[in-house]
């Protein structure tokens, strides 16, 4: 997938495409976080979880350039793909402010998250995160359109913001329902990381 995101890098330069450019350079910088976090934090990231934060900057990255050749992205050219990326990067959002605030639950007293209360939180937090994504690629829209540039990331209107909240619910509810026992190493990890701080 790195491989694909540097090459879309270059299709990107070939087109003097901002958006391509600039979102597969993002995905290329997200697809390093998960080694980083594993040598520099000891947080441990096994190839699920890997291939979960790539695959959700990959399919990002490539709705961008769509098929060579093809005037069209994929977020132009197929319906769907733009829900599934918001519910793929909705699911790695979920999944950070879950394995953060169980690592604060288990490692202060003072904190008590029952589980029931967790999956309201985790629904409410990508929520409230995919305002402010909507808010910044409504922003960035009108920015590039008054300066005349490339879209970075574009709006297609309030039906789609709403779409696209829906589609972050669903990315929510699955890490809630499914995905936690994947987060479990992540979780234990960064509750030590939090013990050895308070020593």
């Amino acid at each position: 997938m790195q491989v694909g995101l540097i090459g879309m890098f270059f299709i990107g330069l070939d087109r003097r495409n901002t958006g391509i450019i600039v979102n597969s350079f993002i995905g290329l910088f997200v697809a390093q976080l998960p080694p980083l976090m594993e040598r520099d934090y000891d947080i441990p990231m096994d190839p699920t979880l890997t291939l979960w934060i790539t695959g959700a900057v990959f399919f990002h990255a490539l709705g961008t350039v769509g098929i060579p050749g093809a005037d069209l992205s994929f977020y132009r050219s197929v319906w769907w793909w733009d829900h599934l990326t918001h519910a793929l990067s909705a699911s790695v959002v979920t999944a950070v402010g879950y394995a953060t605030v169980r690592a604060i639950d288990l490692h202060s007293s003072d904190v008590h998250l029952p589980s029931e209360f967790m999956f309201v939180f985790l629904l409410l937090f990508v929520l409230a995160f995919g305002v402010l994504w909507e808010v910044v690629e409504f922003t960035l829209s009108e920015v590039s359109r008054i300066v005349g540039g490339g879209s970075i990331l574009t709006q297609y209107g309030i039906e789609d913001t709403m779409l696209d909240l829906v589609f972050n619910a669903v990315g929510a509810i699955v890490v809630a329902v499914w995905g936690t026992a994947y987060l479990s190493g992540v979780v234990g990890a960064l509750t030590e990381r939090f013990d050895d701080r308070s020593e």
